[in-house]
């Protein structure tokens, strides 16, 4: 049981990590616990348990919760807290830090969005400045994702694109952001303050292995209205297509042709990353 005085309650001080596995493969295993102990140090966390042992924990936990086999594939999510200590922000207060890993069936959105594609607005509310909270630290707090995700349901879409202070295009409240338009595949900069997405990496990669011309750089809304495709990617999603922005077609309003190649490879590439 997680103590009130626990510092991650109290004020979202902490880090955690969101893994899903194929089967029982667990997949990009060891690049998800690299960033989560980035993360954990640039906060100042001493994670209590060494890096070689997390394998042989994610492993057990999946067979604990009867996840991760060939009828169910996982979810899993580590969370590591400042740990619990009196009132107060100094992290000197907590004696050691709360680790607590979930495991779960993987629940991935439904086969028709797949289909269809989503819509997604762009939210009112902009992106942290990387000066304030880096986004490249997965931090337990997330009010502001939390506050674009209420416009998204508000609104009736899929989720939301936040901008940054720039007026350019980020991410969306927990994924990458892709967009073709004149024949390249464009995704925004790390610079513009988005969290480096190990499925955003992945799909860079194979895009470059199929000859596609790929693009990280500043772009602005106007710029993604006249997208002819669009795609969010992250770990449990993997590939979701994107049809509508603000209620306005992305293309012909149908996943375009490099949407679908991406999915495909991916498929194919997946268990064994």
């Amino acid at each position: 049981m997680v103590s009130v005085f626990d510092h991650g309650f109290l004020y979202g001080d902490g880090v955690y990590e969101t893994i899903r596995s194929y089967g029982s493969r667990i997949f990009m295993r060891d690049e998800h616990l690299s960033r989560l102990f980035r993360s954990a140090a640039e906060i100042g966390l001493t994670m209590p348990i060494p890096l070689k042992n997390w394998g042989d924990i994610l492993q057990e936990a999946m067979m604990r919760n009867d996840v991760g086999t060939d009828r169910q594939d996982a979810y899993l999510r580590i969370t590591v807290s400042r740990g619990a200590g009196d009132i107060g922000l100094d992290p000197a207060l907590c004696s050691s830090p709360t680790v607590v890993v979930m495991a779960k069936p993987l629940a991935p959105p439904a086969s028709h969005l797949y289909e269809a594609g989503v819509n997604v607005i762009m939210a009112s509310t902009k992106r942290n400045l990387p000066s304030a909270l880096s986004p490249q630290i997965k931090s337990t707090n997330f009010l502001n994702n939390i506050q674009a995700k209420r416009e998204a349901i508000a609104a009736g879409a899929f989720d939301s694109i936040l901008l940054n202070w720039e007026q350019h295009l980020t991410e969306c409240t927990i994924s990458n952001v892709f967009f073709v338009m004149d024949g390249t595949l464009r995704t925004p900069a790390l610079e513009c303050g988005l969290l480096d997405g190990i499925t955003r990496s992945i799909v860079i990669r194979l895009a470059g292995e199929l000859n596609m011309h790929v693009e990280e750089g500043r772009y602005t809304v106007d710029q993604l209205y006249r997208a002819d495709e669009c795609f969010l990617t992250n770990t449990s999603m993997e590939i979701m297509p994107v049809t509508s922005v603000d209620r306005r077609p992305v293309g012909d309003g149908k996943p375009g042709p490099v949407t679908l190649k991406l999915r495909e490879q991916f498929g194919a590439v997946r268990s064994r990353l």
